[in-house]
Order: structure tokens, then sequence, then C-alpha cells
């Protein structure tokens, strides 16, 4: 598998090139931050008319990550609809799919600031989740008890430098305490890691890892 291992909280952990973080020892594929739906709702609401491709492209993403890794377990971050309208509106072929990649397993929708509401779909509903050493919620808690944090919502990005060219990349931002996943949803954006905000959340000594085949690691603050 082409990911990057790293240690959270004593779990040996991967992230993969599409922005997932996978727990082999417990079967657990983690995504964050899907926003299906997003240009049916930018279209609603009168704004920017995007290509209608996001969900395809998102849940074939899902898909492939799935085939690889066959877990037992998905946990969605939240925000996995671009809002409770566009969860309603999911096209019949969209449902089909996610139904599909749902059966004969345990599947957990975390609420988001996006879709706090029920999706109507199968699955377990939950604000947050405790599996082993980890806890998994959408947004993360400064004052939450360490290690062991795993969230998204903040779609975090990093800039540099390569060969002379400015580039952008999406990146997973771990510390050993918590990891914050990056968007894996199609036509998201993203927030730079060196926003105070997520400095404030990540120790002296982390790392983004930028997302790719594979996946490479440099240190978030540069």
């Amino acid at each position: 598998m082409n990911g990057y291992d790293f240690t959270l909280a004593g779990a040996r952990v991967t992230a993969l090139p599409s922005g997932g973080l996978w727990w082999a020892d417990a079967r657990l594929l983690a995504v964050s931050d899907l926003h299906l739906g997003k240009s049916e709702r930018m279209a609603r609401r009168g704004g920017a008319l995007l290509p209608p491709y996001d969900t395809a492209e998102t849940l074939s993403r899902l898909e492939d990550d799935i085939a690889a890794t066959a877990p037992a377990t998905v946990i969605c971050l939240g925000d996995s609809f671009d809002d409770d309208t566009a969860a309603r509106a999911l096209p019949d072929w969209a449902a089909t799919r996610l139904t599909a990649l749902m059966a004969g397993r345990r599947w957990i929708w975390i609420t988001g600031n996006h879709d706090p509401g029920p999706t109507g779909l199968a699955g377990t509903h939950l604000a947050e989740a405790r599996e082993g050493p980890l806890t998994f919620r959408h947004i993360a808690d400064p004052d939450a008890p360490l290690p062991g944090e795993v969230s998204g919502h903040y779609h975090p990005k990093t800039c540099l430098t390569l060969r002379g060219r400015r580039i952008t990349r999406r990146c997973l931002l771990t510390d050993g305490q918590r990891a914050i996943l990056p968007a894996y949803g199609a036509y998201t954006g993203g927030l730079a890691c060196t926003a105070p905000v997520l400095d404030a959340l990540m120790g002296p000594r982390a790392v983004a890892i930028l997302l790719g085949t594979p996946p490479v690691p440099v240190p978030m603050r540069v």
C-alpha cells in the first residue's frame, strides 16, 4: 500500500494518498469532509456553477480505498454532505453506490457543522466515536485529553516550492498526539497549515503529510 505509516497514541496508522487514515490492526478506515453534493448546493444557492462530477469522483475515491483495505469499520468524520438538503437530494445512483459500500461493515457518520442532522442513510450517527486509544470527532477540541484525537474540518493544506515552482498540496497534520485529516471530497478548498488555529493545535514537532503516491512528510512549520 502506497501510504505513510506513523504512530498516534500508540496505534500504528497509515496516511493514504487519498487523504484517508487506515488503522490496519483495527481494520478501520477514517475519512473526513466528503462534502457530497457540493456542486448541487452551490448551484442551488446561486454560487459558482461547478461541473456536477464531485459526488461521483469522491465516491470513486472511497470505493478504491475500501477495495484496497477491506475495512470492517468506516468512520466519516463529519461534513459528509455539503448541507442537509444535499443529503436529502442525493441522487439514486449515488445512494446505491453508498449502500453497496456500507454493506457488511460497520459505518459511523460523525456529525459535522455542514450536516448536523440525520442523512436518512443507514449506519450509526454519533457526535464522536471512541475506538481503542483513538477518539474520532469532526472539529479538534483544544481541551481534549490527549493523546489520540482524530478530526477533520479544517481541510489543511500546505504551500511549498518545488523545482522553483510554488505548489499547494492537501496534507494530513499530526504531532503524534492528534491528527487532523484533509478534506477527502473533490471541489473542497483548504486552510493553510500555518493558520493560527492549526498552529495552536499542533505540537512543536508536527509534520504535514503531503498527499500523493506515496504521501510525503515534511515539517509543518517551514
